[in-house]
């Protein structure tokens, strides 16, 4: 199961560590990025399942950030908790209303805020949670480790099952190979892009069987994406 990916956007050094600490320990795979300019720089690149993001800090404000993300057709819908020190109403109607859908006042507890982030998650992301995906006729098995399709087992090797799963957590939406890379091999792994190809060829024989409607869409110049339906 790929483990849901959480961005913490924050520059206090010892919290940073606590925050990652505790995400990891949940299974979560975590990303800390200190200041605001680099964080909207990396969300163009690759958006996380949720954004943990402190209200100050440096170059964008997290305010700031936050209002530019909800602009963005890409990240409109991507969960947002807010961080800070700023517990006065006005300023968590201001969070609120800016975009973030929780808002959490330092000093916090640890088990709250991973409360707050496994609701949010529940909430607002249940495929990165749920241990049953389908879309269309393809029902994938997490737990099991199994995918079928019109009820028809397909055998996938672990690459393929793990794009697979990826790209139906997002149905529709188109990946670049740089994009699937990423988030299915890990960012420490060098592999050249053209592997990407060669595994989506795989997979996309392995589903289709030969003569099933393809459900795998090749965008040129851009990347792939699996049919929502």
């Amino acid at each position: 199961m790929i483990a849901p990916k959480i961005m913490v956007v924050e520059d206090d050094e010892p919290l940073c560590v606590l925050l990652r600490y505790n995400l990891e320990a949940e299974g979560y795979q975590v990303e800390v990025i200190t200041r605001g300019d680099e964080a909207e720089i990396r969300l163009q690149e690759s958006v996380p399942d949720l954004l943990v993001l402190d209200w100050m800090v440096p170059a964008v404000s997290g305010i700031e950030l936050c209002r530019r993300l909800r602009m963005r057709a890409e990240t409109e819908r991507l969960p947002i908790i807010m961080l800070t020190a700023r517990g006065e109403e006005g300023d968590r109607v201001r969070g609120l209303s800016t975009g973030a859908d929780d808002y959490l006042v330092k000093p916090f507890s640890t088990p709250e805020f991973i409360a707050r982030v496994r609701a949010l998650l529940r909430r607002a992301k249940p495929e990165v949670l749920s241990t049953v995906l389908k879309v269309g006729d393809i029902v994938l098995d997490r737990e099991s480790h199994r995918v079928y399709r019109r009820k028809n087992e397909i055998r996938l090797g672990p690459t393929e099952f793990r794009l697979l799963e990826f790209m139906m957590q997002h149905p529709g939406r188109v990946f670049t190979r740089a994009q699937l890379l990423d988030n299915v091999w890990g960012e420490t792994i060098y592999i050249d892009e053209r592997t990407v190809d060669v595994h989506v060829g795989r997979l996309r024989k392995a589903v289709n069987q030969g003569r099933l409607p393809d459900v795998i869409r090749t965008i040129r110049g851009a990347g792939y994406a699996i049919r929502e339906a």
